[in-house]
């Protein structure tokens, strides 16, 4: 079968797909300069993207989509990002087909790159540190959650729950 370049350059012109990506490392409170370097890939070629705490998702025809993710890249990493994990699909509806404990496992990841060893070599403050993210993630939202982040961690549920009530201490002594 023969296809001639350019019939194949105007099948894919119309031909829309999806990319997912999420960019690290994650800036507490807000989006960091590298992930709005990301977004802004996407959105100055009038792709539509949708912004999400876990990841973001854009839109549009194939070779826009081919030209954003590699300024994507580009622009993210120039501005300081250290991770940029993405998929594209031919539908948003196929996106993100992992499980919430491939999320979580994911979470997990991204907090033994921040630190930068693996969770046996953590500190307490290490320990603390990645709770605090992971609670910000939503991480404890997951049914089983604090039980599979304190097997990681080499603690006690209990330990994870101290860690947390810690936490929840720490904002409402600051909101008073």
């Amino acid at each position: 079968m023969s296809i001639r370049r350019g019939s194949l350059a105007q099948h894919n012109a119309e031909k829309r797909v999806a990319v997912e990506f999420l960019v690290e490392p994650f800036v507490e409170g807000e989006p960091g300069n590298h992930v709005m370097a990301a977004i802004d890939a996407f959105s100055s070629r009038q792709l539509d993207v949708d912004f999400g705490p876990f990841a973001t998702i854009a839109t549009g025809p194939v070779e826009t989509i081919g030209d954003a993710v590699a300024a994507m890249v580009v622009d993210a990493m120039n501005a300081g990002a250290t991770t940029i994990n993405l998929q594209v699909a031919t539908s948003s509806g196929t996106l993100g087909s992992q499980s919430l404990h491939d999320a979580l496992d994911a979470m997990l990841r991204a907090a033994e790159r921040e630190v930068g060893s693996d969770p046996a070599s953590w500190s307490r403050e290490d320990k603390q540190r990645v709770i605090r993210m992971l609670d910000e993630r939503g991480a404890f939202l997951l049914r089983g959650a604090v039980h599979d982040v304190a097997d990681a961690m080499g603690v006690s549920r209990i330990t994870v729950y101290n860690y947390l009530n810690a936490l929840s201490s720490e904002t409402n002594g600051e909101s008073e």
